[in-house]
């Protein structure tokens, strides 16, 4: 499968390897997803890089693809490995979308078609924000809104949110996770990630 560009890659990097020692998992009760898993987005962010980053370091089972549909979870069912969690980070970027050839309607309806088929197979849906305020609409361009409909596409439809703190600062992921009863992980730097994912996948 396709991977994101390697700036982008490199620049997610960076985080990872000043690190020591992964932690260890956390208790029992907390949400959990199992493995493979399949990263995309919904907006072309480089959110889906650092998960990539996070998820080699742990030496998890994973596949990356920026513009995965139904077809992607399928083939791998046809395969006899299907995938067992999809990781969909929220937040768009312009230049991303603007590179791929295409618009935020079409992310969403793409990210609406594969979450589809994911509840068809029966695949735990992990949304993910995992950039902050500067991935939401307090950091866009005025009149921007292409975040926050991300965010409108696949939070209220995931089984767990994965969020980074900072950009729960206004409560939003906090009020869809109370709404749609779905469990909430916030960590409270980049680097928690790592230790955030590796509970996540915990057997």
């Amino acid at each position: 499968m396709p991977n994101l560009r390697r700036p982008a890659a490199a620049a997610a990097a960076l985080f990872v390897f000043a690190l020591g020692p992964v932690p260890g998992a956390g208790q029992a009760g907390d949400p959990r997803a199992e493995l493979p898993v399949l990263v995309t987005s919904c907006g072309q962010s480089i959110g889906p890089t650092t998960i990539k980053v996070v998820l080699q370091r742990l030496k998890l089972d994973f596949d990356i693809d920026p513009l995965a549909g139904p077809a992607a979870l399928q083939a791998k069912a046809r395969a006899g490995a299907p995938y067992k969690s999809l990781i969909i980070t929220m937040g768009a970027s312009l230049k991303g979308m603007g590179a791929a050839g295409i618009q935020i309607e079409d992310e969403i309806d793409r990210a609406a078609a594969l979450m589809a088929e994911a509840r068809k197979q029966g695949i735990k849906i992990i949304g993910a924000h995992i950039e902050g305020m500067k991935r939401r609409s307090q950091g866009a361009a005025a009149g921007d809104t292409t975040d926050e409909q991300s965010i409108d596409a696949v939070a209220p439809n995931s089984d767990i949110l994965l969020v980074l703190k900072e950009g729960n600062s206004d409560g939003r992921f906090t009020a869809i996770s109370q709404a749609r009863k779905i469990p909430l992980v916030e960590f409270e730097k980049t680097v928690d990630l790592i230790p955030a994912l590796e509970k996540l996948f915990a057997k």
